[in-house]
Formats: structure tokens, C-alpha cells, sequence
């Protein structure tokens, strides 16, 4: 299994995941310019399977027709909720704890509202989780834009992602921290907003 994160836009990240064996690729949150992203599936002969987004934003989606224009086979991926709002047409709505194979890679789909109704987080092989907006390194995403909820988002930290395993490794949606990825056992250590005890608490993080 290899994740390869790339650095699109000001502090975006998209992400491939790819299968060494089969070859078999996904790519998560295509957004601004997907040139790197294209370049690094061609350049590898890789066989892109799915266009997956996070959540239906604009800076994690733009780039799905691109993508979709060079890989015309893959199909894209996303919750139902997020999904209704994308330009085009999703292919696989996932459900909580929904499992999709990628050659040798299961990847295992939470729903995660708050930044936005129908966030999710994937966790790959149970050894790594793409957080998009939910969970930043130090921080999490805001819940002030439309759909938005900061009820929902602290009940998602503290009952989604706090009781995952310590090993697995964060890769989140934007380059906020004072690293590009960190384990999760650290970040629960760390992060303020999964560090808060209640939700009054976590209402007064600045």
C-alpha cells in the first residue's frame, strides 16, 4: 500500500492510494488544479479505479470532471448527503463503515458530519485515515459555512474519531498543522478540539 500526498493549491492536499501489486489507484479530493495528480497516476501506469471526495466543497471536488476526462472508467465516490451537491454524477454512495477494495486495500468509509452534512473520513488498511476537513493536525475543520454544525462536529471527534487506534496516521484535507500528517494517538494528545470535555468547551476553542 503507498499514499502519495499532494500539495494542490495554497494548502490543499489530494491524495493517491494505490495498490503495488495490482496497480490500482484511487484518488481523494481532486481539487484546484489536478495536473500533479494526473501526472503522478500516468507517470506510475497506474489504473485509476475511483474519484473520491471527503465532502462536496469546491476546493476538494473541482477537479472531479478533469480527472474523469482522463480516467473515464473510474467511478466517483462519496456520501449520498454530500454527493446530491456535486456537478456530476456519483457513481457509489457510502454508508457508515462501508468497505470498497482497491487491489489488496480495503478502504473503510466513516460518515463524519459537521464540517459539512455528509463528511467522511476513509481509513486505509487499518493503518492510515484521510481526516479531508474533518480533523486537521492541531486543529478540525470549521462548522460556520452552509451545512455546516459544531454540535455534530464534536459529537463526530469524540464518538468517531477518538475511539479509533492510536497507530493509525492522519493524513487531513489542508496543511494547517506544523506537520503534513501525524498518528492519531499524538493528535489526541495534542489537538485542542479533541482535547475539549464538553461541547461548551469545544464551542470556546478560538
Amino acid at each position: 500500500m503507498t499514499i502519495k500526498q499532494i500539495k494542490v493549491g495554497f494548502d490543499n492536499f489530494s491524495y493517491v492510494i494505490y495498490c503495488q501489486k495490482t496497480k490500482k489507484a484511487a484518488i481523494i479530493d481532486p481539487g484546484y488544479d489536478a495536473s500533479n495528480v494526473i501526472k503522478f497516476i500516468s507517470s506510475n501506469n497506474l489504473k485509476l479505479e475511483y474519484i473520491i471526495n471527503t465532502h462536496y466543497h469546491s476546493d476538494h471536488s473541482s477537479e472531479n470532471k478533469r480527472v474523469k476526462n482522463y480516467f473515464p472508467t473510474a467511478k466517483i465516490v462519496t456520501s449520498k448527503v454530500d454527493g446530491q451537491r456535486l456537478v456530476l454524477k456519483v457513481d457509489i454512495y457510502v454508508r457508515d463503515k462501508y468497505k470498497l477494495s482497491l487491489g489488496e486495500i480495503t478502504l473503510t468509509f466513516l460518515l463524519t458530519p459537521g464540517h459539512t452534512p455528509g463528511g467522511i473520513c476513509i481509513i486505509i488498511n487499518r493503518e492510515a485515515i484521510l481526516t479531508g476537513d474533518t480533523l486537521f493536525i492541531g486543529d478540525c475543520g470549521r462548522t460556520d459555512l452552509p451545512g455546516g454544525s459544531i454540535e455534530q462536529m464534536y459529537k463526530t471527534l469524540q464518538e468517531k474519531i477518538m475511539t479509533l487506534p492510536d497507530h493509525l496516521i492522519v493524513y487531513p484535507g489542508h496543511d494547517y498543522g506544523d506537520k503534513p500528517f501525524d498518528t492519531l494517538g499524538n493528535q489526541k494528545q495534542t489537538n485542542k478540539t479533541l482535547l475539549a470535555k464538553n461541547l461548551e468547551e469545544f464551542s470556546k476553542i478560538p
